[in-house]
């Protein structure tokens, strides 16, 4: 896009000193007729020296004109240059991937890290996904737990480059095996298992497979992890071991982003086993995973009320009292900040699960914009934005994964007279509303697929 633009600023620039230089060659042959009709004014110059003096002007603007034509196409060239000098800069850190220092190693994840979160890459990438998975394979086998955490969203970011086609999920069923056995082995790291845990959750969610088998493994090895903090028979919360509030939440979130694709069979299980068991979890000393539990519980809730208008909680009192509660938690012994977002999550979860009333949030991008309307998408838009960071939105502008995943069709390619025929805001919501409706009609229909399988 920024192409086009200088480029058309170029050509304006080229024409207007084109004129400029007809204008002084008529100009220049007037004046010539001038002295030759005898009115050569009061300087009393030569017919020669006149002439010389006005060709000599035209001669600069030329050279002008023909200067700027040739940055036009220097302007590509460069832009080629800066292509071919980030692509060898990419081999370099894939290099370093393969390095015996662990140094090296790690700064070329955190290289591509950037990279992959900044940029689409996915013509340069599709060449190299072998060597690359091979790489992080390696990585998460031997490496330590910082190359094991950052190997496991590098993949992760590499699935989302891939476009969650065949390759990322011929990767994927390659490495499963492994997240899987660093996310339940407890001397593993904690922040290794919990980057395989959202590694899980987001490679599974992109994967284009049609059958159940790796989704109802991953639901299940999730749950595992997770169901740790649910409360002991005695009906009291078990004691959390260092760390480990951070990991369920984790694994808490990345299931709840796979139940968004269970069939409605499976989906009425899991609401009649969690839901009891997360309203107890929202007494957890630790805030992130109060606020996850919360968040999950207002997701189960709009799931079961999509498959029945009925739907209730069993005991839709007591829920709705402990959410008071935290909504209004006013306790000193806890840090402001947390306090803060704790009342701020849990009156929206409130507002929802008493009056169905979601507090709709804009994100923008471009001249676009995406509508998060509902617990559903917002768990969507949460894992992606967690991995992504702040590329997330010029993911949201130029992946096309994301664009499908959000109902927003082909990349834009934008022109000035686009952006003068701005839609209005209200039709932009109706639109990306119906386009995230006809999604989730679509991959219902994978739901039925896997259904029998499950």
């Amino acid at each position: 896009m920024p192409r086009s633009k200088k480029g058309k600023r170029g050509s304006s620039k080229t024409g207007s000193l084109r004129q400029e230089v007809l204008q002084l060659q008529l100009s220049a042959k007037a004046s010539l007729k001038g002295i030759k009709n005898g009115v050569k004014g009061e300087s009393g110059a030569s017919d020669d020296e006149l002439t010389s003096d006005i060709l000599s002007h035209c001669s600069s603007a030329s050279e002008s004109t023909s200067l700027l034509e040739e940055g036009t196409g220097g302007e590509q060239v460069d832009e080629q240059t800066a292509q071919e000098e980030t692509e060898d800069k990419l081999k370099q850190c894939i290099d370093n991937l393969m390095d015996k220092s662990t140094k090296t190693r790690l700064a070329g994840l955190e290289s591509l890290r950037q990279a992959f979160c900044s940029r689409v890459l996915y013509d340069f990438l599709t060449e190299r996904r072998l060597t690359i998975s091979d790489c992080l394979e390696r990585s998460l086998k031997k490496g330590s737990a910082e190359e094991q955490a950052a190997a496991a969203t590098l993949f992760t970011l590499l699935c989302i480059q891939l476009g969650g086609g065949d390759e990322a999920e011929e990767g994927f069923k390659l490495l499963r095996p492994i997240f899987t056995a660093i996310l339940i082995d407890n001397s593993a790291s904690i922040a290794a298992r919990q980057s395989c845990a959202r590694a899980l959750g987001l490679c599974c969610y992109v994967s284009t497979a049609e059958e159940g088998e790796d989704l109802i493994k991953s639901l299940a090895l999730l749950e595992s992890v997770f169901m740790s903090s649910y409360p002991n028979r005695d009906g009291t919360l078990p004691i959390p071991k260092p760390g480990s509030p951070g990991l369920h939440s984790a694994a808490l979130q990345a299931w709840s982003l796979l139940v968004t694709l269970c069939p409605t069979s499976r989906l009425t299980v899991l609401l009649d086993l969690h839901l009891p068991k997360l309203q107890a979890c929202l007494q957890s000393s630790d805030v992130n995973y109060r606020i996850a539990v919360g968040e999950t519980i207002a997701l189960l809730v709009e799931l079961g009320r999509d498959l029945d208008e009925e739907f209730e909680v069993e005991d839709n009192e007591g829920l709705s009292q402990c959410l008071k509660s935290l909504a209004t938690d006013g306790n000193k012994h806890r840090a402001k900040n947390d306090r803060r977002k704790q009342r701020s999550i849990f009156r929206e979860v409130l507002h929802y699960i008493e009056n169905e009333d979601f507090t709709e949030e804009k994100i923008r991008f471009g001249v676009e914009s995406v509508y998060i309307d509902s617990w559903m998408r917002r768990r969507i838009y949460d894992a992606f934005k967690e991995i992504l960071e702040s590329g997330v939105r010029h993911h949201l502008q130029f992946n096309p994964l994301l664009r499908d995943i959000f109902g927003l069709g082909p990349p834009l390619i934008l022109d000035a007279t686009v952006k003068g025929n701005k839609i209005s805001r209200f039709e932009k919501h109706l639109f990306n509303s119906a386009a995230f409706k006809a999604r989730t009609k679509q991959r219902n229909k994978v739901r039925d697929k896997r259904a029998d399988v499950m």
